[in-house]
């Protein structure tokens, strides 16, 4: 997939080589605020898997990665203060982060190595073009949170995108990659697979040094939301990530910036994760976030005439806890909890009050060995 260190090439296998991965969140979500409480059981998942092998001088990898949330989360999604992206009954989602597709990646890339140089080619039915930080459930600093950060519209909303053909060039620590891909969000049928033009591009170049990776990265995406017809975007994006394991300890730390150039302005946010695990049953979690949003008069223009509207700078604090009941590596249960308080702007004070979120959650996580042949070990 995009992003992934391709510096270095190993051949000499000629079989192929299987892993999977996923995690399962089920629990309860009470969102509180002035006017209106939500409260829903609901279920955060995915599942990853993929397949590697030599093919002539380089490697050929196949991915694909599912999520059941078009049938684990209400239709219009999982309740959250703030939260806005994609739309729902054609109007834009606000208070709710949508349900990720049943496909949320497919396809299959090659990589050949070329003295001290490794060339990449990619193409997704469904994937990650080159544009942002590694999606949210894929980083460790957020791996035990089981909901979407409000700055996701502006960093790495692209993850599921219908039609990518990114091309890569890496050298020791650094990547540069580039792609072409289709710019509007996938749709309100999330079983479905929304293929069109490839009508965008972006660029991103990667460091990756010991425990540290940083990446910056831009693009110019077409008509991204249905809600805004004909109205194109750019966003630029850069992140820094930490992480390590030190005897028992893992610490992981992530920091970003990502800013969206749309017709109202600009609309940037600034988001901070950290992750420390102990004793290989404690995890510790928390994100930190400032975005700026148009909550007030999301979707309300006419087609053909632009009112600027007023936007809105939320923030969100928040801070979790989960502890693992069993300690295999291959299947782990873990019964945890966060709770989310927010900063309010004087704009939207009156509609919201002072909010606050908890989960109360089991997750489950899986992970096969890697195996050799077609047998999977999970």
């Amino acid at each position: 997939m995009p992003g992934m260190n391709m510096s270095t090439i190993e051949t000499g296998s000629r079989s192929w080589r299987w892993k999977a991965h996923g995690n399962v969140f089920v629990g309860m979500n009470d969102q509180e605020r002035k006017f209106t409480d939500f409260r829903t059981i609901e279920s955060q998942n995915w599942a990853m898997g993929s397949g590697t092998r030599e093919v002539g001088t380089g490697r050929l990898t196949i991915s694909s990665m599912l999520s059941l949330e078009p049938f684990t989360l209400k239709k219009i999604g999982s309740p959250q203060v703030f939260q806005t992206g994609e739309s729902f009954e054609h109007a834009p989602l606000v208070d709710y982060q949508h349900p990720h597709d049943l496909f949320t990646a497919l396809g299959a890339s090659y990589a050949r190595q070329t003295g001290r140089w490794t060339v990449s080619l990619e193409g997704d039915v469904v994937g990650s073009p080159a544009l942002g930080p590694e999606p949210f459930m894929h980083r460790a600093s957020a791996s035990e949170n089981p909901e979407a950060p409000l700055s996701h519209h502006q960093l790495d909303s692209t993850h599921i995108t219908p039609g990518v053909v990114s091309a890569g060039l890496s050298r020791g620590a650094a990547r540069i990659e580039a792609s072409w891909f289709r710019g509007r969000e996938p749709d309100e049928d999330r079983t479905d697979i929304d293929l069109g033009a490839l009508d965008s591009w972006s660029t991103r170049g990667t460091w990756t040094i010991g425990p540290w990776s940083a990446q910056v990265s831009g693009g110019h995406l077409h008509n991204p939301e249905i809600t805004a017809p004909g109205r194109d975007m750019a966003r630029l994006t850069a992140s820094v990530a930490y992480s390590q394991t030190t005897g028992s300890l893992t610490t992981a730390l992530f920091g970003a910036w990502g800013e969206n150039r749309e017709v109202h302005g600009l609309m940037d946010a600034y988001l901070v994760e950290t992750g420390i695990s102990w004793l290989d049953r404690n995890h510790l979690y928390s994100r930190a976030e400032l975005v700026t949003k148009d909550i007030l008069n999301a979707g309300s223009d006419p087609v053909g005439f632009i009112d600027f509207h007023p936007l809105s700078r939320v923030g969100a604090l928040t801070v979790g806890y989960t502890r693992d009941l069993n300690g295999s590596n291959r299947n782990r249960f873990g019964l945890g909890g966060d709770v989310t308080m927010y900063y309010v702007p004087p704009n939207l004070k009156k509609n919201y009050g002072g909010p606050v979120s908890m989960h109360v959650f089991v997750r489950y996580r899986f992970m096969s060995a890697a195996a050799d042949g077609t047998a999977h070990d999970h």
